[in-house]
């Protein structure tokens, strides 16, 4: 057993000196940024923030593809904007983050010898997970906000998948460099002061930015991005988002549409006078245009809340769902299941809950901010409900299943 471990722990012969030109020569990387203490405070940041986006991450998709174990309420009706923004705003932070972090440490990559031993080799291999994992995820993750689909999967599920590759890898290299970190950024109740005396320490010899000047930079680059894009969910700094996707107060009835009814090839269906409103249940009924209108209607003050980041408040009015559903003789703890007029898509139907579903703010919406509902905005009808992803607010809604 012991040949076995010292095989992984021993070191590897060293390598002839001959090899060592260019990048690979000791003295080829002469920045005193290249420091481990850069490193090790970059990485404490870009591990928090990492960390919040992953997180929030798990609340997006876990309400988009819900398992039977997670529960999300429906109150406080800001709580999927406060999620979401912080997920956009922290993945967007991350780019500098990244950027000026790989740049402190990239000269590893030419140390030499290259590999000392199976343990040095496993913990540079697992790098790779780890930059080609945040790389992936940062970059479809912007393209996702913008909505510029020209990758050909499934954006929900592969960044879900990829998130966890991500996370484990990072994970790994936090065990892998724990003891550096807290070398060089402490820990315990001394570790204010400790970090303190670090960032004063003399710097290292060389010339050009010092650490404290990259430290205002990379502090400066990520305020100026969060500070930008945050007014896509944040009220009252839409005046600031200057780098968002979206403006929250630009659109038809003055919100913002990603879906139109030419895209969902609905336009002449939702506009039919014809249309009715099926609740499905014990004492199933139809609704038409005129009987929907005369169904008793309620008013919300809600945001809808975009995956992409942006939220947006507006005054709903329209019949209860549970108004509906206790017509239909539904029973108060089941679960129903909200139905578009659209012939397809991934987001045509959505699962509604009793936390939801009973909500007395939730609504089949037929008039927003005052006036009839755009068909860009889903007229005849749409879903509207506390909490929510606005993917999950189905538009066009012609059917509602017990199920």
């Amino acid at each position: 057993m012991r040949p076995v471990i010292g095989l992984f722990t021993g070191r590897f012969p060293r390598p002839p000196a001959i090899p060592r030109r260019g990048p690979l020569r000791a003295d080829a990387f002469t920045s005193r940024l290249h420091d481990p203490r850069v490193a090790s405070l970059l990485g404490v940041w870009l591990g928090i923030a990492f960390g919040v986006c992953f997180l929030t991450g798990l609340v997006s998709h876990f309400m988009q593809h819900p398992p039977s174990w997670y529960l999300w309420p429906s109150r406080p009706v800001s709580l999927y904007r406060v999620t979401q923004g912080l997920h956009v705003t922290t993945g967007l932070v991350c780019v500098p983050l990244l950027l000026v972090k790989l740049w402190t440490v990239y000269p590893r990559l030419w140390e030499w010898p290259p590999v000392r031993s199976a343990v040095h080799a496993l913990e540079r291999l697992s790098i790779v997970p780890l930059i080609a994992g945040a790389v992936f995820q940062l970059a479809t993750g912007i393209a996702d906000t913008a909505q510029w689909y020209r990758f050909r999967f499934f954006f929900t599920a592969t960044h879900y998948w990829v998130a966890w590759i991500t996370i484990g890898a990072l994970s790994v290299h936090v065990v892998a460099k724990l003891a550096v970190v807290r070398a060089n950024v402490g820990r315990g109740r001394n570790a204010r002061q400790h970090l303190t005396d670090r960032v004063s320490a003399p710097e290292p010899p060389g010339d050009g930015l010092s650490r404290r000047g990259l430290g205002i930079a990379v502090t400066s680059a990520a305020g100026v991005i969060a500070a930008t894009t945050a007014g896509q969910w944040v009220p009252g700094l839409a005046g600031l988002d200057l780098l968002g996707t979206r403006r929250p107060d630009i659109g038809p009835q003055g919100l913002p549409v990603n879906r139109t009814a030419v895209a969902a090839r609905v336009t002449a269906v939702a506009r039919d006078p014809g249309y009715r409103l099926e609740v499905a249940g014990p004492r199933p009924f139809a609704l038409t245009l005129d009987g929907l209108r005369a169904f008793p209607h309620h008013e919300s003050k809600l945001p809808i809340t975009c995956v992409e980041g942006w939220a947006a408040d507006a005054t709903w009015r329209g019949p209860r769902l549970r108004d509906l559903l206790d017509a239909a003789g539904v029973p108060a703890d089941a679960t129903v299941q909200v139905e578009s007029l659209e012939a397809g898509g991934a987001y045509r139907t959505s699962e509604v809950r009793p936390p939801h579903a009973r909500d007395p703010l939730t609504l089949l919406a037929t008039v927003l901010n005052g006036a009839e509902l755009d068909v860009d905005h889903g007229y005849p009808a749409r879903l509207i409900a506390p909490n929510r992803p606005g993917v999950l607010q189905t538009k066009w809604v012609h059917r509602v299943v017990m199920l």
